[in-house]
């Protein structure tokens, strides 16, 4: 027996009473086929959409604590309308995490595998919120000597969400891009791309301080919603950059509307005349997070040339060639020091993450505050 065979692992369970149950399991690691290795997990990140599927809309302000500080586990209430939209999911104990990196300790007997041992790599397949994780070696990501598994964690979700934006704007025929939440991580990732690569870029963000931040990084058109002058701004931003596609994290509310109708204003500084049907130039607004639950209001006075629709990576990877879909990966790979870079505010251990305290933070998918899991944190080797 190695110490790899067994190992502890987060659960989400949603039950049919309502509850939320989040507890530490301790699960068999899978024996490694021959081109599969064992990872033992040393970063793994908390992204909004591993929020969604560990915290399943529950009301975290009536969270309770019981079992021991090492071993918590974590109950609160699900809101009626909430528990309707997770009923698939029921009496379910679910692992949790999308991403992560660490050092892999067994492989099977393929070439392939075995070359990967002692090796650090990023992986991404869910379940990573876990000492241990078996996956096939072919979705192995080796980082480059002197990355470490806490610089690799997000290689996929936020690097690859980011650079297939880009993607989905070229493959469109769109011109530039806006971006909403613009200061969280995946935003600061976009910005490096687009002032590398040349592509107009409007940042929404939501507070002062996340212009000096993304200014600071090169971004040229940084405006503050929910402020007087925000529209104004906004479509000052558009006519210079003509960017006429958005990814909207925010989901509920009025931004997504704001947007296109702003992209409207711009198309009609250079409209040829006046038609009761709006610019002819086509306008889109792509969601893809959900940082605002409540309804997404539209107010129609943006023409008859827009769309708006939901926006998800891994659609957007199955549809891409399999030869594009590696090199974007081979170019986050190559750049996770730089462009790719991912800055965390807290590290935790399992047993840490699942403290009320933490979770009330991480939870508000606050700019500021990335939480990063070290699963293997405070164990002996």
């Amino acid at each position: 027996m190695t110490e790899e065979t067994m190992g502890l692992q987060l659960r989400s369970t949603v039950k049919r009473e309502g509850i939320l149950e989040l507890s530490l399991v301790r699960v068999p690691t899978p024996e490694p086929k021959p081109d599969e290795v064992v990872v033992r997990i040393d970063a793994t990140p908390i992204n909004p959409s591993d929020l969604g599927l560990m915290l399943a809309g529950a009301d975290m302000s009536g969270a309770k604590v019981s079992g021991s500080r090492e071993a918590p586990v974590v109950t609160a209430p699900i809101p009626p309308a909430a528990l309707r939209s997770v009923a698939g999911r029921i009496d379910q104990s679910l692992p949790v995490g999308n991403e992560g990196a660490g050092t892999v300790v067994r492989a099977g007997s393929s070439d392939e595998a075995r070359a990967l041992v002692g090796k650090t790599v990023a992986i991404v397949g869910g379940a990573m919120y876990a000492q241990f994780r078996t996956i096939k070696a072919s979705q192995c990501l080796v980082l480059s000597p002197g990355t470490t598994a806490a610089e690799g964690a997000s290689c996929f979700v936020n690097p690859l969400t980011a650079l297939g934006m880009v993607e989905t704007m070229r493959a469109e025929g769109h011109a530039g891009l806006v971006h909403t939440a613009a200061a969280s991580n995946l935003g600061q990732m976009l910005v490096k791309i687009c002032v590398k690569d040349g592509i107009p870029l409007v940042n929404v963000v939501r507070r002062q301080e996340h212009v000096d931040l993304l200014e600071g990084l090169g971004a040229q058109h940084v405006v503050v919603s929910g402020t007087p002058t925000f529209m104004d701004e906004l479509t000052e931003a558009l006519v210079a950059t003509g960017a006429t596609l958005a990814f909207d994290a925010i989901g509920g509310g009025k931004v997504a509307s704001q947007i296109l109708s702003s992209m409207e204003a711009a198309a009609n500084r250079t409209a040829g005349g006046y038609s009761r049907y709006g610019s002819t130039k086509h306008k889109q607004v792509y969601i893809y997070g959900g940082l605002d639950r409540a309804p997404t209001e539209l107010t129609r006075n943006f023409g008859m040339a827009w769309g708006i629709g939901g926006w998800l990576l891994t659609t957007f990877l199955q549809k891409i060639d399999p030869a594009a879909g590696q090199k974007l990966r081979e170019r986050v790979a190559a750049e996770i020091k730089t462009t790719f870079a991912s800055r965390y505010d807290k590290e935790v251990s399992l047993a840490e993450a699942l403290r009320v305290e933490e979770i009330a933070t991480y939870g508000k998918l606050a700019t500021g505050q990335k939480y990063l899991i070290n699963p293997n944190k405070g164990v002996e080797r």
